[in-house]
């Protein structure tokens, strides 16, 4: 959603790197491509002007010129403003001291609040409460079956007396206000503790919308009035946003479709706009894509600093305790990582859903965009596939996986024997590298190591274990260079190119070898 945003702010910050002090100019310069990464991102004038002038008096401010680092120093004030724009702190939902807590959601027809419905109602399941949603929205064709579908969907139970409309041709049937006040009352007798009212909407603003919203705001009493906007409408967001608090006065804001590839200028509106907080977002198509709106951790997430704390209470959801003290157990003993460990695993990242939002929400994740792009989900379920064609012998013990049994696998997992050849490859690293950090051992190829664990490369030879006699090279260029480096008490060149020189262009001359070896090299 705030891909163009993040790249235009991240390439501008870019230039304030390494300054020791930041002129006047510097800030003015900064200030106006920040201006114009939130125009074109389609947050509204009025916001971006009060945004920018903030951040302008802040950066020729003393935080700045009296700070050690003045570049980092302005993010730091970008960040903290984002925050402000986007709500501050994190907003929750107000539960009733007595009785059911009754949630309405409101919103133009489109903007998804019927889908909403489901997801949230899964969400407050998986936080403990006990919801029933309500079908209201008697207007639209099948709205009233597409909410009994979502419900099914997300294992929420739907309260719907009255069928609605079934075509564009109908008359809608029913009272919308009766049935929102029937469903709070079969709330409160079967003891659900939480009801969300599903409303209808129109396919732009009218006064027929605004009184049915009003009218069963006033039947329900709602605890909670939640605003639902397409976070892809852009400018038109605030128009939108303004009629509806001065019609039913909502008190926070959803954000649905925020996986869209919209400039998400809607986001950074409607909170500076109405003064209302951006409560939660929907960010895919399943019924678990939906999450608590937090405004510190989307705008680190709009400057490329990563939502580490939200992929961690990912994993604390949906990882599995006694499979992860297993592994941590296994990896204490030294055990060998078996292909079963590696489908574990893999079983358990899958339950936190995409693997691009996965890796979406690491810091720095903006200058891998292009390959997340590309990345292919599927690529996970052809690795599951050949780890499922193995035996249960060949999966602890991959040693005596040969080729006719890499061809098996390979035709019994519907991919190329090659491909099975990589992974056995890779999984082969995997084991070694999972095997030196039990041991304490540095992660090879780091250089100087992990402090405590060894140099790179897993550090030098044990004092007093003889070294293997090493083979002479048949080319006597390479050859007559390993006896040169011998006989001047060096190490011969490791190997690089083709003469182990590590990208350099060789001569005879700079080797000492007699005239007539240029030949050798290509000379």
């Amino acid at each position: 959603m705030f891909n163009s945003l993040s790249d235009r702010l991240t390439a501008t910050f870019k230039n304030l790197r390494g300054k020791g002090r930041l002129s006047e100019a510097d800030v003015d310069a900064t200030v106006r491509e920040i201006r114009r990464a939130l125009l074109e991102a389609d947050v509204a004038v009025p916001v971006v002007r009060e945004f920018t002038a903030i951040v302008k008096e802040r950066a020729l401010g003393a935080e700045v010129s009296e700070a050690l680092n003045p570049g980092q120093q302005v993010v730091k004030i970008v960040n903290e403003e984002l925050q402000n724009v986007l709500g501050g702190e994190t907003r929750r939902i107000n539960l009733a001291k007595t009785g059911p807590t009754v949630i309405m959601l409101a919103g133009l027809q489109g903007a998804g609040k019927t889908t909403l419905a489901g997801k949230l109602g899964k969400w407050l399941t998986d936080q403990g409460h006990k919801p029933v949603l309500v079908a209201s929205d008697l207007q639209r064709p099948n709205a009233v079956t597409q909410l009994q579908v979502v419900g099914q969907r997300a294992g929420v139970p739907v309260f719907a007396p009255e069928p609605g409309a079934t075509s564009e041709f109908d008359d809608p049937t029913g009272d919308p206000v009766k049935v929102a006040r029937d469903g709070v009352e079969f709330a409160r007798s079967k003891l659900y503790d939480v009801v969300i009212v599903d409303t209808a909407g129109r396919l732009g603003i009218d006064q027929a919308l605004m009184n049915q919203a009003r009218d069963i705001r006033d039947a329900v009493d709602p605890d909670e009035v939640l605003f639902v906007i397409d976070a892809m409408i852009g400018q038109d967001a605030v128009n939108t946003a303004k009629a509806f608090d001065e019609g039913v006065d909502f008190t926070g804001v959803v954000l649905s479709k925020l996986d869209g590839d919209a400039r998400g200028g809607a986001a950074l509106s409607v909170r500076a706009v109405t003064g209302k907080p951006i409560m939660f977002a929907s960010t895919g198509e399943g019924v678990r894509d939906f999450e608590q709106f937090h405004p510190d951790r989307m705008a680190s997430r709009i400057l490329d600093m990563g939502d580490v704390l939200t992929l961690i209470e990912q994993a604390e959801r949906q990882w599995d305790k006694t499979e992860a003290e297993r592994m941590a157990k296994k990896f204490t003993d030294q055990e060998d990582f078996t292909f079963e460990d590696f489908l574990a695993q893999m079983q358990q990242l899958r339950k936190m859903g995409s693997m691009k939002k996965m890796l979406a929400m690491m810091p720095g994740a903006a200058g891998m965009r292009e390959q997340l792009e590309n990345f292919d989900e599927r690529e996970i379920d052809r690795v599951e596939a050949i780890v499922r064609s193995m035996t249960p012998h060949e999966r602890v013990a991959p040693k005596i996986i040969n080729g006719s049994r890499r061809a098996r696998i390979a035709k019994g997992s519907g991919v190329s024997v090659s491909e099975v050849n990589q992974l056995m490859e890779r999984f082969a690293q995997a084991q070694k590298m999972m095997k030196r950090l039990a041991q304490g051992k540095g992660v090879p190829g780091m250089p100087g190591g992990i402090p405590g664990m060894g140099g790179a490369g897993g550090g030098a030879a044990k004092k007093g274990k003889s070294k293997k006699k090493s083979s002479r090279s048949g080319n006597p260029a390479k050859r007559a260079q390993e006896n040169a480096a011998l006989a001047s008490g060096q190490k011969p060149a490791a190997p690089g190119n083709a003469f182990g020189a590590q990208g350099k262009d060789l001569d005879a001359e700079s080797l000492n070898l007699p005239k007539g070896f240029e030949k050798f090299l290509g000379k």
